[in-house]
């Protein structure tokens, strides 16, 4: 959560590791507990394994603590007020940097994509064996983003908002269309923060916090992908789920995407979690990664949905709190300026008078 090295987290995040180690316990029976005459004693040795939990690093950004770190220094730099200024304005020109720098970035990303695409089609060895294989899940999978990202989002913004939520979605056209070719919800936030901004007019107090934590945390799109595969899976094996691990695969597969990191096809790391919890082949992974590279895209584009029309949601329940935020700042600016203003006019009534008493120096 509060990573200890900065730099560390960029590159690394902390794991727990289990290790197994050797304990030697050492037992004196006594013999005069079963038979009262003789009182000889004996010594056993008795050697046991034991699991210890272990920390360690494994490869990838900290992007947890990443954020929490810096939603803390962000707001000790906003109670620095003018001495905190200094780092407000570079932070602003770095992020402004970014930005451009990821659009024209942006302008040459169809090419790529492009190339990528063909080589995940030429990879596969019969593409008539794969469909029929494949097929039903990669539109069953298709189906329930389609359902959530068309029927359950936007009714959960028009309950909660009132307004009309095609509108809202409308606006974000192209976040959805950036999220569905670069597959990274992490990339496609310079183009997010454009959209709920420019187009549906979002407070950028908003945006700036529930975009970056929701990149990182709200992957529905994720968790409902990895839940339907973990369920093909064992479907491909033959084995039959009870409802009790129907459960338990839904609740890891959303402990499990909290923790996937906002990068192209990210679910398959943290597939390894939902499928151990159940005790389905790890090694089963393989029969999806044929048509993952099409379905990470829409589940990214899902993704992005859930993180705007959760701003969305945000900035309507916090309307009242923004206003009289806005008042509050308004009036401290006033009120700042009012007490600028004696000192500016004692500052000028002396400089009057100093010019006054040089005068009638020189003409005495």
């Amino acid at each position: 959560m509060f990573p200890p090295n900065l730099v560390q987290a960029c590159t690394q995040q902390f794991k727990t590791k289990y290790g197994k180690r050797v304990v030697h316990v050492t037992v004196t029976v006594n013999d005069t507990l079963f038979n009262t005459t003789n009182g000889t004693q004996e010594v056993m040795e008795i050697t046991r394994e034991e699991v210890i939990p272990v920390p360690g690093q494994v490869n990838g950004v900290n992007a947890l603590g990443l954020v929490v770190f810096s939603m803390c220094f962000g707001l000790i730099i906003g109670n620095m007020k003018e001495q905190g200024q200094l780092l407000r304005d570079f932070f602003d020109s770095l992020n402004e940097a970014i930005m451009r720098l990821v659009a024209i970035i942006m302008w040459y990303a169809p090419i790529g994509i492009l190339f990528l695409i063909a080589g995940k089609i030429v990879e596969m060895d019969d593409l008539t064996q794969m469909g029929g294989q494949l097929g039903m899940y990669t539109i069953t999978v298709i189906i329930g983003l389609l359902i959530h990202g068309v029927l359950i989002l936007p009714t959960l913004y028009f309950v909660i908002t009132r307004q009309n939520p095609f509108i809202f979605i409308a606006g974000l056209l192209q976040a959805l269309v950036t999220a569905l070719g670069t597959s990274s919800s992490s990339a496609t936030l310079p183009v997010t923060f454009k959209c709920l901004e420019e187009n549906n007019r979002i407070d950028k107090r908003i945006t700036r916090f529930v975009l970056p934590v929701g990149a990182t945390i709200n992957m529905d799109g994720t968790a409902l992908y990895e839940a339907l595969a973990a369920i093909f899976i064992a479907q491909v094996n033959n084995m039959e789920m009870n409802f009790g691990q129907i459960i338990t695969i839904s609740i890891t597969a959303t402990a499990a995407s909290i923790g996937a990191a906002g990068i192209p096809q990210a679910g398959l790391v943290t597939m390894v979690i939902v499928l151990t919890s159940v005790g389905l082949p790890t090694d089963d992974i393989t029969l999806i990664i044929a048509v993952d590279w099409f379905l990470d895209r829409l589940r990214t584009t899902t993704n992005v949905l859930g993180d705007s029309i959760g701003a969305g949601i945000v900035e309507f329940l916090s309307r009242h709190e923004l206003c009289s935020r806005d008042v509050e700042m308004g009036n401290s600016v006033l009120e700042e300026k009012e007490r600028k203003k004696p000192y500016k006019l004692i500052s000028q009534d002396s400089d009057v008078e100093n010019d006054r008493h040089a005068h009638t120096e020189s003409n005495m």
